[in-house]
């Protein structure tokens, strides 16, 4: 096998040239033949003016390279796409196939025995393990880690769940607009990703309960000097393994390990874009994520841990309680311990040297829940005949079971003009809908199934509705909310024909979501509707058209249908 420097020549007809001509231009950055002649590790670079989640990212490469060439290998940076989700339009998921693609091509095409990949904002961190996996060359994930929290007026804070939480009290008239400025300056005092239990800390605990990344990594905030010494394990590990060839991702991602991180989703009470992301990385593992026992999972499994949003702490205290190996040995039963792991031995053997962190009220014991169920309840119903997901945890009790009145918005562009006008006929009671926000309908399926409270309930006290999309959810956002009805309402899903005024029903415990129209009423709206669909802008040229034409449903992780494992004929050179 073919190491090094020698590995994917380009191709100019004569492999030797090919060698001789990169050797000539790659020295002239300075390198030794004693440098050129040893295993590569490839190392991300996902730095960007317009990513602050990764402002860390350049003292990371450094610390990963220290630990490659403390292992005897090469390190050779370099850059992939970068996205941010406040920086990403339409929607960071519209980019995330983008990335795993270019991420996936630059891996092939260039010389390296092994790669560490650096992300940390939502998108990030799935992109690079699709592509990983994809490629199957030994990778580690390293995470960029988990800002530290700030304060306002002796309150502690937390980007990104009191963001909303105090502009949802701006939008109510319970604080003004110099008090709001203030507070935006005060959420986010580090780099870092956000500190709550959002999508990017629930992918950096899935990625690390897969056994892609190491030790303690999910959690170590992103100043701290935790985060360097994990980025120098890291850099040692990946050499390692350049050395000797694995453990690759398809050793890694299996279904036991895939079981495994839907174990550790339910019970940290993780954001439900992990569940896509989750079966998009299992799929391009060849994995199929088993929906159905996912959604056991979450009647088996209590939330255990209390952070925001279904809690009350943030990540760096999570780190400070043992992190996620002290999590995952609260859930030994629930686990298979075999599972390997980048570290060079099994979950297990990561689980056993947890540390015991006394007087802690951060990871709770199953004898102890934060929430007696899991995280994320699976949906059906006439409304979802493929599936519908809720978090559960951050849902209000007391809505959980709820029939009410639909108000229909057509779209993310309609609500945000009628969902604040005084004449919106709207009561709490009511059932907010909200259609074609979903992957194709958006595009890019936003993350707009957070539809705010109207204004004039919001300065009535009201803090909850029931709300239901084909659209997504920030992990750090909060509320009774249904999301990615599947199939989605722009390629004629049932959430399509919902009129103002139906009633629908919710039953979380049943999962059940229903709209109460009988069978042939349902049938002759579908079929209006397949005859005379309404008319939506498409994309014409591009990436939007390949997102247009490829992409799959949120049930099937919203990746591109040519690139899942099964139809994937390529193999590593």
């Amino acid at each position: 096998m073919t190491k090094g420097l020698r590995k994917g020549l380009t191709s100019y007809g004569d492999a030797g040239f090919s060698l001789f001509h990169r050797k000539a231009f790659i020295k002239a950055l300075g390198y030794s033949d004693d440098a050129l002649d040893r295993p590569i590790v490839g190392v991300t670079n996902t730095y960007s003016d317009y990513n602050p989640c990764h402002g860390n990212v350049p003292d990371l490469i450094e610390s990963v390279k220290r630990g490659v060439l403390l292992a005897g290998c090469l390190p050779m940076v370099f850059p992939t796409i970068s996205i941010h989700e406040s920086f990403a339009h339409p929607t960071s998921m519209f980019l995330r196939n983008l990335m795993a693609m270019d991420t996936e091509e630059m891996i092939r095409a260039q010389a390296m025995d092994a790669v560490v990949v650096i992300g940390g904002c939502d998108k990030t961190l799935p992109a690079q393990v699709m592509a990983a996996a994809s490629v199957d060359l030994p990778v580690v994930v390293l995470q960029t880690g988990p800002m530290t929290v700030g304060n306002h007026r002796g309150e502690v804070l937390g980007a990104c769940t009191d963001c909303r939480r105090l502009w949802a009290q701006y939008r109510a008239g319970m604080i003004d607009e110099a008090e709001i400025d203030l507070i935006s300056s005060r959420l986010v005092p580090t780099v870092g990703t956000c500190g709550v239990m959002g999508t990017a800390s629930t992918m950096a605990c899935l990625v690390e309960a897969l056994g892609l990344a190491v030790p303690m990594s999910a959690t170590a905030p992103a100043t701290h000097a935790d985060r360097r010494r994990i980025a120098e394990t890291s850099g040692k590990r990946a050499a390692e393994m350049a050395i000797c060839g694995s453990p690759r991702p398809s050793d890694l991602i299996t279904e036991a390990s895939v079981r495994n991180a839907m174990t550790v989703l339910q019970a940290i009470g993780g954001s439900t874009n992990g569940l896509i992301h989750l079966t998009a990385m299992a799929g391009r593992a060849g994995v199929k994520l088993d929906i159905d026992a996912f959604d056991r999972l979450g009647r088996e499994i209590p939330v255990l841990l209390n952070l925001k949003p279904s809690g009350t702490h943030y990540m760096e205290h999570f780190h400070s309680a043992g992190g996620l190996p002290a999590l995952m040995r609260e859930l030994n039963s629930f686990l298979d311990l075999d599972a390997l792991s980048v570290s060079g031995g099994t979950i297990g053997d990561a689980i056993a040297k947890a540390e015991s962190a006394q007087e802690q009220d951060v990871i709770r014991s199953l004898a102890a829940p934060l929430k007696k169920v899991g995280a994320i309840a699976v949906l059906r119903g006439n409304l979802a005949p493929n599936t519908a997901v809720i978090k559960q945890s951050a849902a209000s009790p007391d809505l959980m079971r709820h029939t009410g009145r639909a108000v229909v918005f057509e779209s993310v562009e309609e609500t945000t003009l009628r969902i604040d006008s005084p004449d919106l006929d709207v009561n709490a009671d009511d059932v907010l809908v909200l259609r074609n926000a979903g992957p194709k309908g958006a595009p890019g399926m936003p993350e707009a199934g957070y539809l705010p409270i109207p204004m004039k309930l919001a300065r009535q006290g009201v803090k909850d509705m029931v709300r239901i999309s084909d659209a997504r959810m920030s992990g750090t956002a909060f509320g009774t909310i249904v999301l990615h009805i599947t199939p989605e309402a722009a390629v004629g899903g049932p959430l399509a024909v919902v009129q103002t005024g139906d009633r629908i029903m919710l039953d979380v415990e049943a999962r059940r979501i229903e709209l109460l129209i009988d069978d042939a009423e349902m049938q002759s709206r579908l079929a209006a509707w397949k005859d005379l669909p309404p008319q939506r802008e498409k994309a014409t040229r591009g990436y939007a058209k390949l997102f247009e034409d490829c992409v799959l449903q949120a049930d099937r992780g919203c990746d591109f249908n040519f690139l899942l494992r099964e139809l994937d004929s390529r193999t590593d050179s």
